[in-house]
């Protein structure tokens, strides 16, 4: 005996795996690694120092930058006092106005020296602790693509290694735009009401169900041009790391409630062939 009922009407549409928070660790400086201080595959925390480049070659340079900035404070006391006396020389016509404005520039160009040797300094110091490159992000981090020993360039090409946050993933699905049109318009006519929460359950590639139901964030603003689809992402707790960033699913959403649907055995139901069920 057939009755009505409230049905939930699922989708199961194909979705992939992505992190929460992708890190590709570069360098921002040239030079030779020296060592190498984390494991592959492990997990690293925000900071944790990851390589070492040779520093010498910077060491250097803050040392240099160092002395022309101890110059530099030497230069500013000699001509500050000059200025200063010729101050008091100008106004008893014992020098001119015009030497008396020369010490005074030259006062003001040891001050502004001093102000450009210190950012210099500043600058040395800054390349120097590039040379330790340290994690962006928390996360598992990847295997590395450079040894020790191996020359790596600031702007380079490639990352010496990538870190990836997969706590909680995204699961991106794509839904093409007629389904979602067709939801849209059942809704309106009042055949169909909105679920309370967009729930989506996963299945992995093995055929198993995803034990953590998750949960849907938003769907994008524009269709695809080339599909026709739209793109809508959804998060999972991912306390175990069994969901791997890239991995192929499928995501299985629970999108409205059709009040008073007619269930039927499905052995009891034919289709012609245009597809439309028959009971």
């Amino acid at each position: 005996t057939l009755q009505t009922e409230t049905a939930a009407l699922l989708n199961e549409l194909p979705g992939r795996i992505t992190a929460v928070e992708t890190a590709e660790v570069r360098p921002q400086i040239s030079g030779v690694i020296r060592r190498r201080l984390f494991t592959e595959g492990g997990y690293v925390t925000a900071g944790q120092l990851l390589y070492e480049i040779e520093d010498a070659p910077y060491r250097a340079a803050v040392a240099q930058a160092q002395g022309s900035l101890a110059r530099a404070n030497a230069a500013i006391r000699s001509t500050t006092l000059q200025a200063q006396r010729y101050k008091d020389l100008v106004g008893v016509n014992a020098v001119s106005r015009q030497e008396y404005d020369n010490a005074d520039a030259s006062a003001q160009q040891a001050r502004a020296d001093v102000a450009a040797q210190r950012g210099a300094l500043q600058s040395a110091q800054v390349n120097q602790g590039f040379t330790r490159i340290r994690a962006p992000i928390s996360g598992r981090i990847g295997r590395s693509f450079f040894t020790p020993g191996a020359l790596v360039q600031a702007g380079q090409a490639d990352a010496l290694a990538t870190i990836q946050r997969t706590d909680t993933v995204y699961v991106d699905v794509t839904q093409s735009a007629a389904q979602i049109i067709d939801l849209k318009q059942a809704m309106k006519n009042g055949g169909v009401s909105e679920a309370n929460g967009a729930r989506i359950t996963l299945m992995l590639p093995n055929g198993t169900a995803y034990p953590i139901e998750g949960r849907l964030q938003f769907a994008d603003v524009s269709v695809d041009p080339t599909s026709g689809s739209v793109i809508l992402r959804a998060t999972f707790a991912n306390p175990d790391g069994l969901l791997l960033p890239g991995m192929y699913v499928r995501a299985k959403l629970v999108e409205g409630e059709r009040k008073q649907a007619i269930l039927a055995p499905q052995q009891g139901i034919t289709r012609d062939a245009r597809g439309r069920a028959t009971a």
